[in-house]
């Protein structure tokens, strides 16, 4: 079995947190899922290794965007089931506040989807959800059965 089957196998199963671990790049950002009242979050802790300006001090940009992406492929494999792992095809994020070296939370939703194409919002703040650190906007290509 590929490692492409394994993380689609991993991102259907009933245990949310199997796809985060099934990615090398997700174990290493320490992102784990979890399920609050039925909607799927990802947390990612903070971890020294993360933060992109030490004078700042704050998150790597890139780090927000891989935990946004992230949660907005999860969300499509748990909500849509494609056939195979979803695809960007263009992702736009905005970054919206200094992100402290603290622990990150995103949480996607798919706004419309097709056959092929679905598109997702996704949001990351840290301490209160009212007040988002980053945000992201795709469209991710599904596949075919």
């Amino acid at each position: 079995m590929s490692d492409m089957e394994i993380m689609k196998d991993a991102g259907n199963a009933d245990d949310p947190d199997a796809l985060m671990q099934a990615i090398p790049y997700c174990r290493y950002l320490g992102i784990r899922a979890e399920l609050l009242d039925g909607a799927l979050r990802l947390v990612m802790p903070f971890a020294p290794h993360l933060v992109g300006n030490p004078l700042a001090p704050s998150l790597h940009g890139g780090v927000l965007g891989a935990l946004l992406e992230t949660a907005a492929i999860a969300q499509v494999l748990r909500e849509l089931k494609p056939a195979n792992l979803p695809k960007p095809i263009d992702i736009t994020v905005d970054y919206m506040r200094v992100a402290r070296n603290a622990e990150c939370r995103a949480r996607a939703h798919i706004i419309r989807h097709g056959r092929r194409v679905a598109n997702v919002e996704a949001e990351m703040w840290q301490d209160d959800e009212t007040k988002p650190v980053a945000s992201l906007r795709g469209h991710f290509l599904l596949g075919k059965e």
